[in-house]
């Protein structure tokens, strides 16, 4: 037979519970709310290190910014020196022949004369 008159473990633990009172309850309070708004502190900090606007992300774009900087210098260059050779061409006739000598251009009355390596050009073989 059972011993009706014993009390059950789970019913003991029941009774065995006290309600914390106020100062247990603050300070658990005071605790869950430190350590969330240390977990959201840690997330912002990792969101501003590594995040899509964070430190690493905006020393790339310096770095890239820095780099069409100087890509932009080279292209205003090459375009103050390009401007420069197309006056030099529109004003001065020697520069528009010397242009026209670089590019195998002859005067009339000229005559080309084209002269070619002997080793380089294959003998022509003998008909037959």
């Amino acid at each position: 037979m059972i011993d009706q008159t014993a009390p059950e473990p789970a019913a003991t633990e029941r009774r065995s519970r006290r309600r914390p009172n106020t100062q247990e309850a603050r300070d658990r309070r005071r605790r869950m709310t430190t350590w969330a708004l240390s977990a959201v502190l840690g997330v912002l900090l990792v969101n501003s290190l590594v995040g899509e606007n964070g430190y690493l992300a905006t020393l790339a774009v310096r770095g890239e910014h820095a780099r069409l900087r100087a890509e932009v210098a080279a292209h205003i260059a090459e375009n103050a020196a390009l401007q420069a050779e197309a006056h030099r061409l529109q004003d001065d006739p020697a520069a528009v022949e010397e242009a026209a000598r670089d590019m195998n251009f002859i005067r009339p009355g000229e005559t080309l004369i084209i002269v070619r390596d002997r080793r380089a050009s294959p003998a022509p073989s003998p008909a037959r």
